[in-house]
């Protein structure tokens, strides 16, 4: 009996490296004594384990607390499989796969932080609290002209409409898009998950049936459960700019100069600012046309790799804009995963721009604006939830 159960662990092996290979979840270890561990499953899904005779089938599931098995926060099963008792040679672990995020994307982790001015420039729009946000994944650049154009040109072969076609400096395709208002980037965000065979996020009925295709609406409805991708909320985008660094002005420390960010300078109005040089970065002003905008990714990235957080171009998130007192000044029904105020005038830009101060750069500095206005200064990024 002990070497046919070793017999069994041997094909296991084999069987557990072949679906490695392809990218499904991985029996990492099957000792001979039926201790299975698989990994690479989604946190917080169920999964179960199957056995059969022989790798054609018929595939059969145990009873015995084996068909409904509660995958760990890291991804992982470990289950004692009864050997003895079924006269199975092979077995599988049937569950969804944990997302692997694109090319472009990092993992902003889990956890709570203190949103706001906490060094007390002077924003008065910008108080402290402290929130909770669940982890989420966040386009490391700014979407650039090649990705726009990409799922741009799939969308409106897909009964999509949009405002704007959006411009990048000299049409290159590392420059980050820019000319894009609110309205467009929330369906296009629409349209790259259906590219990407996921669920939509945004939908223009109570109901969730119709996905936000076509015209300027503001009574968009967000599934914040769907697979696809969607704009940051605000705290997620200040959460994600500050890349796990406590109260500090930047996504690096608290104070900016021209090799971390493009922005314009002016040495003489701020102390943080190192300059060198005042006005706008002269790595980026040739030719005197604007926009005056960086190629994506050319200044280092924050802690959680994300570039561009601060300078470059302003970026929408989800959020109607708030500042009403007596609220916390972000209009948020919940300190847990935040998504601002229900209706509203303005939507909420982030990040500051190549043509602005150093203070607007500032992780914790608000902007805002029309929902319709598309501008030199602003783009967008897009995060998928975890």
């Amino acid at each position: 009996m002990k070497s046919q159960i070793y017999l069994r662990f041997v094909v296991l092996a084999l069987v557990a490296g072949f679906y490695q290979a392809m990218a499904q979840p991985v029996i990492s270890s099957f000792s001979q004594n039926g201790a299975l561990v698989c990994t690479n499953l989604s946190p917080g899904s169920l999964a179960s384990v199957v056995w059969a005779s022989s790798l054609e089938g018929p595939w059969f599931t145990y009873t015995k607390g084996l068909n409904a098995i509660m995958v760990s926060s890291n991804g992982t099963i470990q289950v004692n499989i009864p050997l003895n008792n079924q006269g199975a040679t092979f077995y599988r672990v049937l569950g969804v796969t944990a997302f692997n995020p694109l090319t472009g994307m990092a993992l902003v982790p889990a956890g709570s932080f203190t949103m706001g001015d906490t060094l007390l420039d002077a924003y008065p729009d910008a108080p402290t609290t402290n929130v909770y946000i669940s982890a989420f994944y966040m386009d490391t650049n700014l979407v650039d002209y090649t990705q726009w154009q990409s799922v741009y040109n799939y969308a409106i072969t897909n009964n999509y409409s949009f405002d704007d076609t959006g411009l990048a400096k000299n049409n290159a395709t590392n420059q980050p898009i820019q000319t894009v208002n609110w309205y467009d980037a929330a369906k296009w965000c629409n349209a790259r998950s259906q590219q990407a065979g996921l669920n939509p996020v945004y939908y223009t009925d109570f109901a969730m049936t119709q996905i936000y295709t076509n015209g300027d609406t503001d009574l968009v409805y967000p599934n914040w459960s769907a697979n696809g991708y969607r704009l940051p909320t605000e705290a997620e985008w200040e959460k994600a700019a500050r890349g796990g660094l406590n109260g500090q002005r930047f996504p690096w420390g608290d104070t900016i100069s021209e090799n971390q960010a493009n922005y314009e300078a002016e040495t003489n109005l701020f102390t943080y600012d190192l300059g060198p040089y005042n006005g706008y970065n002269t790595n980026f002003d040739e030719g005197g046309v604007q926009p005056y905008t960086s190629p994506v990714g050319y200044f280092p990235a924050n802690g959680y790799g994300l570039n561009d957080m601060s300078g470059n171009l302003l970026e929408w998130c989800w959020d109607w804009y708030d500042n009403t007192p007596p609220s916390d000044g972000y209009g948020q029904p919940s300190t847990n995963n935040p998504t601002g105020t229900t209706a509203g005038t303005y939507r909420v830009l982030r990040g500051g721009f190549w043509g602005y101060i150093a203070y607007i750069a500032e992780c914790a500095a608000r902007d805002s604006g029309s929902p319709g206005t598309s501008d030199n200064n602003i783009g967008f990024r897009y995060v998928k939830g975890h």
